[in-house]
């Protein structure tokens, strides 16, 4: 994929925005950064960055074993949601899962634990005025099957269209893809300026407690997620990131990107197709690696 970053996500059927900072000098380059986007599993960095600091300052206990109910679940299409039986591990270990493979359910238990003020006074702490999540995830998806006309999320998800019929598969995205979740005005936010000045302060130990950060660069180096931003990148180029997406409408990634020279690269990069349309999830994908790319290729003098 070749042009400039608007050309890339065109090509990809797409509007999206970015912002990349390096890291040794702050030098930017940006498209359309300050706009506010919804960020999906992006903003579970700062749920974890809040659980850790409190654990590191002796507010929550990081070995504290926490019951997860197999009745009571947040929906996820991995970790703990697929499991038959109760699970019990320690609060350091959810943050864990939660940003290596994004589990649902492991990032409400620690938002329960941590409190989202917590996590949003976290945020406003360091400046980032527009950045905000507004609820756990599982209230945050009964809530936009409400708005799409059903009882909840489990009745969503067993809805099948019958062609012909109201209403439609189309119906249903641009119902969900209208929603106070969706909507950034509304629903969880941020912008790609200030999602590269989290990740910032979070390498160079600001953020929070330095211990806290330092978990939190780990884990997010061990991401399972590589082909979006990881997937713009050859042998010997490290990234920590991030991913997030939502009801195939939003498809996001956040990381810091380091050469073989060393020098790092923050990249934010959010995205949102049209919902009347089904995506071609893999051409978004591969556009917010060639977006990455370029940027970091922007910056590399």
């Amino acid at each position: 994929m070749n042009g400039t970053f608007a050309e890339l996500f065109e090509q990809a059927g797409c509007v999206g925005t970015v912002a990349a900072l390096r890291l040794d000098d702050s030098a930017t380059t940006a498209l359309a950064a300050d706009d506010l986007v919804t960020p999906a599993s992006v903003m579970k960095v700062q749920v974890a960055l809040a659980a850790l600091d409190a654990v590191e300052t002796g507010r929550l206990d990081g070995s504290a074993r926490v019951r997860l109910s197999a009745g009571r679940r947040t929906p996820g299409p991995v970790g703990i949601s697929l499991l038959s039986d109760d699970v019990e591990m320690s609060l350091r270990d959810l943050v864990t899962l939660m940003l290596t493979i994004s589990d649902n359910v492991a990032t409400d238990a620690v938002i329960a634990a941590t409190g989202l003020d917590a996590v949003n006074g976290l945020t406003r702490g360091l400046g980032l005025e527009q950045t905000c999540v507004t609820s756990d995830l599982a209230s945050m998806l009964d809530a936009m099957a409400g708005e799409a006309g059903f009882s909840d999320y489990a009745d969503l998800t067993a809805y099948e269209p019958v062609a012909g019929e109201k209403p439609s598969d189309v119906d249903v995205r641009t119902r969900l893809a209208h929603s106070s979740a969706l909507d950034p005005g509304r629903g969880s936010r941020t912008t790609a300026r200030e999602t590269v000045e989290l990740l910032r302060r979070i390498w160079d130990d600001t953020a929070a407690s330095p211990e806290a950060c330092r978990q939190v660069r780990r884990s997010m180096s061990k991401q399972l997620t590589r082909h979006r931003i990881a997937s713009g990148f050859g042998p010997g180029v490290h990234v920590a990131a991030k991913s997030g997406g939502l009801m195939g409408v939003v498809r996001n990634e956040a990381g810091v990107v380091t050469g073989p020279e060393g020098r790092s690269v923050a990249v934010a990069v959010f995205t949102r197709t049209d919902p009347s349309r089904a995506a071609d999830a893999r051409g978004v994908d591969a556009a917010i690696g060639a977006v990455a790319a370029l940027a970091v290729a922007q910056l590399a003098g």
